[in-house]
């Protein structure tokens, strides 16, 4: 009677045949739609002088930049 050996030959193969169930498909990104007039986070590279006009006032010398740029944005060309 020949019996099969209670270890694989190969102990290579033995081991990738365990871990290979193991893989799995990542799951596709969901697409979000954008919330509107939410603010993003970026960087930008202005002049120091651009920048001091803007932080002379203090606080919120971010939103007046955006203020700015928006008028900007609906001007007509």
């Amino acid at each position: 009677m020949n019996r099969p050996p209670r270890r694989s030959v190969n102990p290579l193969d033995a081991a990738e045949a365990l871990f290979k169930p193991a893989k799995k498909v990542a799951a596709p990104a969901v697409e979000r739609p954008a919330i509107p007039n939410t603010k993003e986070q970026i960087s930008i590279k202005i002049d120091s002088d651009v920048l001091a006009y803007f932080q002379a006032e203090g606080p919120g010398w971010q939103d007046r930049i955006n203020d700015t740029l928006r008028d900007a944005m609906n001007q007509p060309v």
